[in-house]
């Protein structure tokens, strides 16, 4: 890639922000990291991301943006001992109280189980090893630089924990990947500029988690369960194994039906939702640690791409731009699609650079958060509008998943869509709709299927 300029900043060490520095360090000649936290120099939880210590997964999709951003980093997470599923049928996956049917077919690419710090440690040994980047850490932001007119951002104030003088980072690019809670569009206010429109979805999810170490063989070959919430349980849970011989279990609940932090009361609240051979897997195993517990207020977008006067030399990047419910983990993959369109953005030069990555990045958003806000609605105790469209497309998406019970192309297509693999408009093809017809026609008569929504599609003209 042709470099279209000298120096970029980003603020924030996450996954978003490391993967925005990969991609950026091909199109400038120096990237600046900036980080409030100590990086650790080895795989471990950190103050700056609270959620880390929480079941974490790759989705497919993302798995092949990582693989192609840091060849051979797959390898390495392998051969450091990260589980992978290499055949659906290790894969256990209910979404909405219906078993989908995955056994014998193959996971392209496979499903990377690596924990939110292995991978995250891993990723950022990569980033440091390029020579043309550099990260700051225990630094904080203290605010943008711009142009007397206020049309450029022409660097970042930083202030070094323990310094007493700011220092400017003058710069041709600032890059906010600080997370849901990014200061861009308040520093934006500050200098005249509209803020970003927001779409909100109070969930008031919590989720709770401890590592066990199962039995061997414990679920019959299977290394990873998940469990959705359904709309008689606004509960669910995932189970699945990690490195260095560990299991992860974390509880999820909705507005009052939230999983506790006391053992006794955590493993009654699991009793609830797992099945029995998966409760008694959990039964026996040894507890590694203590319950942490997290909150998750309400799906948020801030719709960047809809703004109609925007400052040169800035952008705003992952969950600063969308973040939406963890309990479906679509998070780190839709950071890694926001990396390829930033790659792709970057390809054709810095002439309105941001108002070209905003609808860029609006693409693989749209699908997450359609997803993601659908899901949610199809429960009770989550608050939002459910229009007509919605409900007739979802009652469909019901029908869908009904048939995966028993036909595993169904079930692999769905699987696909809820991976960010294909479209959901792959649902509504001929040769899956006629799967879904026959696999209906072949089951008993159901009760009135509910069209709250189980999972919103967009409109593929969006």
């Amino acid at each position: 890639m042709q470099k279209i300029g000298d120096h970029a900043v980003v603020l924030g060490a996450s996954m978003a922000g490391l993967l925005a520095a990969r991609v950026l360090s091909d199109a400038y000649q120096r990237v600046t990291v900036v980080e409030r936290d100590a990086l650790p120099n080895k795989p471990e939880n950190r103050r700056g991301v609270p959620q880390g210590r929480h079941a974490h997964v790759l989705v497919p999709r993302g798995t092949q943006i990582l693989d192609e951003l840091f060849p051979g980093l797959l390898d390495d997470l392998v051969a450091g001992g990260a589980p992978v599923i290499r055949d659906l049928g290790e894969l256990r996956f209910s979404p909405a109280g219906h078993r989908l049917c995955l056994k014998g077919r193959p996971a392209q690419p496979f499903i990377c189980q690596a924990s939110r710090p292995f991978l995250e440690g891993h990723v950022r040994a990569r980033v440091r090893a390029l020579p043309a980047v550099e990260i700051l850490d225990r630094c904080e932001v203290v605010g943008l630089v711009t142009t007397l007119a206020r049309d450029r951002v022409t660097g970042v104030r930083i202030l070094s924990h323990g310094a007493r003088v700011e220092e400017t980072l003058e710069t041709d690019l600032v890059l906010d990947a600080t997370g849901r809670s990014g200061r861009t569009a308040t520093w934006l206010a500050a200098i005249g500029y509209e803020q970003p429109p927001q779409e909100q979805l109070p969930i008031h999810l919590k989720y709770a988690t401890r590592h066990l170490r199962l039995r061997p063989d414990a679920l019959g070959g299977q290394t990873f369960v998940t469990i959705g919430a359904e709309q008689g349980r606004p509960t669910g849970l995932v189970l699945f194994a990690e490195e260095e011989n560990r299991w992860i279990l974390t509880a999820i609940g909705y507005d009052r039906h939230h999983p506790p932090t006391d053992p006794d009361a955590f493993l009654a609240f699991v009793e609830t939702i797992a099945p029995p051979d998966v409760l008694a897997a959990i039964r026996d195993a040894e507890p590694l640690d203590d319950i942490a517990a997290y909150r998750f207020p309400a799906n948020l977008r801030r719709r960047y791409d809809r703004v109609r006067d925007f400052p040169t030399g800035l952008l705003v990047f992952g969950d600063a731009l969308c973040s939406t419910n963890p309990a479906y983990g679509l998070g780190m993959s839709v950071a890694a699609l926001q990396a390829a369109a930033l790659r792709d953005t970057l390809a054709g030069g810095n002439r309105a650079l941001a108002r070209r990555f905003f609808r860029a990045a609006a693409k693989p958003i749209n699908m997450a958060w359609q997803l993601t806000v659908g899901s949610d609605l199809a429960l009770p105790q989550v608050q939002g509008p459910r229009p007509l469209p919605v409900r007739i497309v979802n009652a469909y998406v019901n029908r869908v998943l009904t048939a995966a019970e028993r036909d595993p192309a169904v079930a692999e297509q769905f699987l696909r869509v809820a991976a960010l693999q294909d479209p959901a408009t792959r649902l509504f093809r001929p040769s899956t709709a006629l799967r879904v017809l026959f696999g209906n026609l072949r089951r008993r008569p159901a009760p009135a299927i509910d069209t709250t929504t189980r999972v919103a599609v967009s409109d593929p003209r969006t």
